[in-house]
């Protein structure tokens, strides 16, 4: 699933006002943390993700780990925060951060 530079702009543009939905922990990709994170992806698409985690090499890593678990795209990664996106195959247009913040 590869992006064009134009979408890829557009996400990023809707993903700036969003808040974390989940957070990683030091303790690394628990099956809760994956859970949650496949939940929040199926209701709104685009989600922004807080790895607490300082070595920046590991948190890069666990960053793509998610990303391949969720079957998702990261579409920005600044500091702590990685914005992931998954087209939902049918989007809920109350929950769908697409579908909301989208004009």
């Amino acid at each position: 699933m590869s992006l064009k530079g134009t979408q890829k702009k557009e996400l990023r543009s809707i993903g700036h006002h969003l808040n974390p939905v989940v957070l990683v922990s030091e303790n690394g990709l628990s099956e809760g943390v994956i859970k949650e994170a496949e939940r929040a992806l199926t209701d709104h698409e685009l989600i922004k993700i807080r790895f607490a985690v300082n070595d920046r090499d590991e948190r890069k890593e666990l960053m793509e780990q998610l990303a391949k678990k969720l079957k998702a795209e990261v579409i920005q990664s600044i500091g702590k925060i990685g914005l992931y996106y998954r087209a939902a195959a049918k989007p809920n247009p109350k929950l769908s951060n697409l579908l909301r913040y989208s004009e």
